[in-house]
């Protein structure tokens, strides 16, 4: 599910990760330029967040759980991104060594 034509699915995730954090948008392009992982869960929050949009299609016996199922993956997902770019803020400080 990584690239499809012409990098879809990396703008998709990227659009879905600034729709969440618009403050953010700078820092989720750097951390997508270099960091696959977070690649990863932008990619896969834009996949999730479109097939919750179109649950409503689904058979009624099952519409109700994979909505739950869906908002319940799309929220983790916000959440582990929204850890990547506080983590992304975080500035090591080295002390010096001693002798």
């Amino acid at each position: 599910m990584r690239k499809q034509s012409g990098g879809t699915t990396e703008m998709l995730g990227l659009h879905a990760a600034v729709q969440r954090f618009p403050s953010q948008a700078g820092k989720i392009q750097d951390l997508l330029a270099s960091d696959e992982a977070f690649q990863g869960m932008c990619d896969d929050l834009a996949t999730a967040e479109q097939v919750l949009s179109a649950v409503d299609q689904l058979p009624a016996g099952i519409r109700i759980e994979r909505r739950l199922e869906y908002e319940r993956l799309v929220e983790e997902l916000a959440n582990e991104i929204e850890n990547a770019l506080h983590r992304s803020n975080i500035i090591p400080i080295s002390r010096p060594q001693r002798p």
